[in-house]
This record gives C-alpha cells, structure tokens and sequence, in this order.
C-alpha cells in the first residue's frame, strides 16, 4: 500500500467512526495528502479538481489540463474529466454510485460551490471542520524527513543571508536574496512571502518588505521559510546591525528564555495553551507581556500555517509527531521588535529542536 492510500485507510476508518459514508474533500492541500495529485491550486479563484472518498472507491475529478497527472495519480479507473459544469458530472457519478448523502470540508467549499452542488439535488452535511488537517498533524517519518531537509535549507540560506546584512540594502533587496538563494539551491518556491523589516518596522510581526533602506544600529527582523519536496520550513531570527546594544542584547536574551522555557516542557499530553502559557508567565514576570501579541507558535508541514495553534485559547494537546513552530516577540512601536523562531519535532519524552 502506498503512503497516499494508507492515509485514506486512516481517514476511512475515522469517517466510519463518526458515520461518514463520503466525504467531498476539496482543499487542495487535503487533496494532495490523500491522492499526491497537485499540491496547489492555480489561483484563489480556479480549482485544479476535487476528490470524493468512499468507504469502498476514491475518485479524483477535474479538468483536461490535468487528465494525465491524474492518472498518473490514480489511475483511469477512478478519474472523472469535467469540462464545463464540474457539479453535474459530480452528480451523475453519486447517481450511479446510489449515494443521496454527501460531507463536505467546511473550511474549503464555497458558498457558491455548495449552492451549485444543492442546485444538483445533492444533501449536504458539514464534516468536523478540519477532519483531515486533525490527521495531518501527526506526521509521519517521511514527511519529518522532508520537514528536516526544508529546515536544514533555511538555515543554510540564514548563515549565507548575513552577509547581506550591510547599510544602505533595502527591506525588498534583503527579501529578493533571501528567494534567489533558496531556489539556487533546490526550493520550489517561498512556503509565505517573506518578511524583512528594519528598524521600527520590526514591531510589525508581519511587516511587507518595503524601500527602507538599511542603517547602522538597525534591528533586522527576517522572517522566513522555502517550500522543499513540498514540506514548509519557517524560521524567524533578529539581528542588530553595528556595534553591541545593550538594549537589544536585553530584550533578545528575554525572548530566548521564553523559548526555551516552553520548548523545555513541550511533550506529548501537554495542552496547547499550557505551551504558551510559559512564556506568557514569563513575560509577565519580566514586566512586559503586553509587547507579546501573538500566539507562541502553530503547525508546520504541507502549508506554513496548520493546525495545531499554540494560542491562549487554543483546544487540544500534543501528540506524538507533531511538528511546530515556537516563536515569542516582543514588540515596542517606535523601536522595533525581536522574535526567535525555532520548529521542533514533539518526540515520546520532549521536543527535540529541528
């Protein structure tokens, strides 16, 4: 049995746990996991095909351009073209199939799709809202494989980057070298855009690269993540550009003690919210908590942002695995900010640093 039909197998035996006959999947990254047929759609608006999954037939719709990809995914047999009205081949296939009932991903179908899809007398019923992504969270060998050699790249890509790191390069030429050197050296593409920020523009989180140009004494706040053999990496460091600031020096050592106090505990049965509330204490301790402003960290694998979220609120515990982000700030408008990014695999007894 291959990897894509062993994690129908999973999912199969979980949709008969909760009464799940068939299940629409429409995600394209859902798609891929269980069919390895492409990983991304051509754009937010345009679908490259959906798949519907049964208790005893998986079959793959989509359009000529991808006919023989398809294929090659999973056969002819369970390949269905569409070229117009995608919903009534869908239609004709339940009809044949004598299915009256169909689960849908919540997070991933349209409102416009499920109208056309009632409009083809399909019953539709929402599944759990991230029934595969809870299945994509615990990862297999391979897929950590893959996320090590993603993160093994970044880091590579940050140890050449500081020589860059030089007055008078702007926040977009920072972010356009960072790019040419991950695909100079194997990466599809960026798994996010990836963020540059000098100065005050790192109390941004997420500041969009802009035309600041670099200064002396600077903060530089880069993060960043490339997509290898379609497994995500995402890395945050923060850097000061000139002579040893004490200020910086300060509040970079706060953060990595955030850090580690939590990745120190991380282990499987642990709550999500118990990880950030490590940091979070000690924050507060210090007296600056209200300069962290985000959660402490999120999933990582086929997308850079997946479940679980290591949120104040967040439902749920570590598994066995997993794979995550663990990344405190602080943040001071006019100033800037520091954030330490490390992605960590949750093994039996602890977290072991990637």
């Amino acid at each position: 049995m291959d990897i894509f039909a062993n994690r129908r197998h999973k999912l199969l035996q979980r949709m008969e746990e909760e009464g799940i006959d068939h299940l629409l999947i429409t995600g394209a990254l859902n798609r891929y996991y269980l069919s390895g047929f492409e990983l991304g759609d051509p754009q937010c608006n345009e679908s490259a095909g959906f798949l519907l999954l049964g208790r005893d037939f998986v079959q793959l719709f989509t359009d000529p351009r991808y006919e023989r990809a398809a294929e090659k995914a999973l056969g002819r047999e369970n390949l269905s073209i569409y070229r117009q009205n995608k919903f009534e081949v869908l239609s004709e296939f339940l009809g044949k199939k004598n299915i009256q009932t169909l689960y849908f991903e919540p997070v991933h179908l349209s409102f416009e799709s499920h109208s056309k899809l009632r409009d083809e007398g399909v019953d539709l019923f929402p599944a759990d809202r991230l029934f595969v992504e809870k299945q994509r969270m615990i990862k297999e060998n391979g897929e950590i494989e893959e996320i090590e050699a993603s993160c093994a790249l970044n880091h590579r890509v940050f140890s050449q980057i500081r020589d860059f790191l030089r007055p008078g390069i702007s926040e977009k030429e920072l972010a356009w070298e960072v790019e040419r050197l991950y695909r100079s050296q194997g990466a599809e593409e960026l798994s996010f855009s990836t963020i540059a920020a000098f100065g005050p523009n790192a109390a941004l989180p997420h500041a969009i690269p802009g035309d600041v140009a670099l200064k002396e004494n600077d903060l530089v706040l880069l993060d960043m993540g490339c997509r290898l053999n379609n497994y995500c990496s995402d890395q945050t460091r923060t850097f000061h550009v000139g002579p040893k600031d004490g200020r910086f020096e300060e509040i970079k050592e706060m953060v990595v003690e955030a850090q580690d106090r939590a990745i120190k505990e991380i282990k499987p049965g642990m709550e999500f919210r118990e990880a950030y509330a490590l940091s979070r204490d000690y924050f507060r301790e210090m007296g600056v908590e209200k300069y962290f402003t985000h959660a402490l960290g999120h999933g990582i694998g086929l997308e850079t942002h997946e479940p679980p979220s290591l949120a104040p609120t967040a439902e749920g515990s570590f598994q066995e695995n997993m794979v995550v982000t663990v990344e405190p700030g602080l943040y001071y408008p006019q100033w800037g900010g520091v954030r330490w990014e490390y992605m960590i695999h949750v093994k039996k007894h602890g977290a072991r640093v990637l």
